[in-house]
């Protein structure tokens, strides 16, 4: 990435320090949890799963639902259940 003014740089470094320390607790949880995959497998993994919102006649915003289609998928569910990870881990 090329930026031009300090507040740019200052913004680029602060992200990639932030997407380091996300990707660091990604593995001390894994770690943790002792499923076996590293840190990029789950990324992976995360990355094939569908999220859809739906919108029914009568309803006035829509619903979020998470498809957890494949084996692999059904592995790295309980990461998506934020509160109880975090109170085991947190």
């Amino acid at each position: 990435m090329f930026h031009f003014t300090e507040r740019r740089i200052e913004a680029h470094v602060c992200i990639c320090f932030v997407a380091y320390e996300v990707y660091k607790e990604l593995e001390r949880i894994l770690r943790l949890t002792d499923i076996g995959l590293s840190a990029d497998k789950v990324i992976d993994i995360a990355k094939t799963i569908i999220t859809i919102d739906i919108k029914t006649d009568g309803m006035d915003g829509t619903e979020r639902r998470t498809l957890f289609l494949t084996e692999e998928q059904q592995t790295i569910k309980p990461f998506f259940d934020l509160k109880k990870l975090l109170s085991q881990f947190g």
